[in-house]
């Protein structure tokens, strides 16, 4: 008896650290998350009228994922204090949609990076098209430290490189930390799953033995 109350209680403290962790986690996707939104570089860039907005859907994924990763996190914490099946049981049925957000943000980040790309790069043609001196893009030439565009150079002889050739650079590097993030959080959490279903079992098989 004594061995087997022990045992869960290692158990029980085991699983409570590692829902700890993954609710870190889950900070993190959602901090991450927040700063792709709102930072104020990508946020002037992607700001006129008629801007794509396909970049944010990524961003969103990602947040609401973070957000699910946190509460669920919370929960399997007090599943774990409690030695409750039945939150575990949701918890590892949760994971699996979260996994599922994860990967989804990691692929989209991934697949469309071209179109995103490609749409940002239009957007900011057409519009240095009709007026190359309007406040958007003079955002665009002072964040991105460019002018003009492959077929349109500007004259300015303090910028050495088109906007399109420093649009695709800023847009490359934000969507492989979405990619990254979203891919790499859910291989985690394939783990997390693993862990939490011997855990479940070991304590069902604690319960029967007592």
């Amino acid at each position: 008896m004594g061995k087997v109350e022990g045992g869960m209680k290692c158990v029980k403290y085991l699983l409570f650290i590692f829902n700890f962790i993954f609710w870190l986690m889950g900070s993190f996707v959602l901090a991450v998350g927040l700063w792709l939104r709102f930072d104020p570089e990508t946020v002037t860039l992607l700001n006129g009228e008629k801007a794509p907005d396909t970049f944010f859907i990524g961003v969103y994924i990602l947040i609401g994922a973070g957000s699910l990763v946190m509460l669920v996190g919370f929960f399997g914490c007090c599943g774990a204090v409690r030695e409750s099946q039945c939150l575990l049981g949701s918890f590892f049925a949760c994971l699996l949609i979260i996994f599922g957000a994860e990967v989804a943000a990691g692929v989209f980040g991934f697949l469309n990076k071209e179109k995103i790309i490609e749409d940002v790069q239009n957007f900011y043609s057409s519009t240095y098209d009709k007026n190359n001196n309007s406040t958007l893009i003079m955002s665009y030439q002072k964040i991105l430290n460019c002018c003009g565009t492959t077929s349109n150079p500007c004259t300015d002889a303090t910028a050495t490189k088109d906007c399109e050739s420093e649009i695709k650079n800023f847009f490359n590097h934000k969507l492989y930390i979405i990619g990254y993030v979203g891919i790499g959080i859910a291989g985690v959490m394939i783990i997390g799953m693993i862990f939490s279903m011997v855990l479940c079992c070991a304590i069902r098989n604690s319960r029967e033995v007592i």
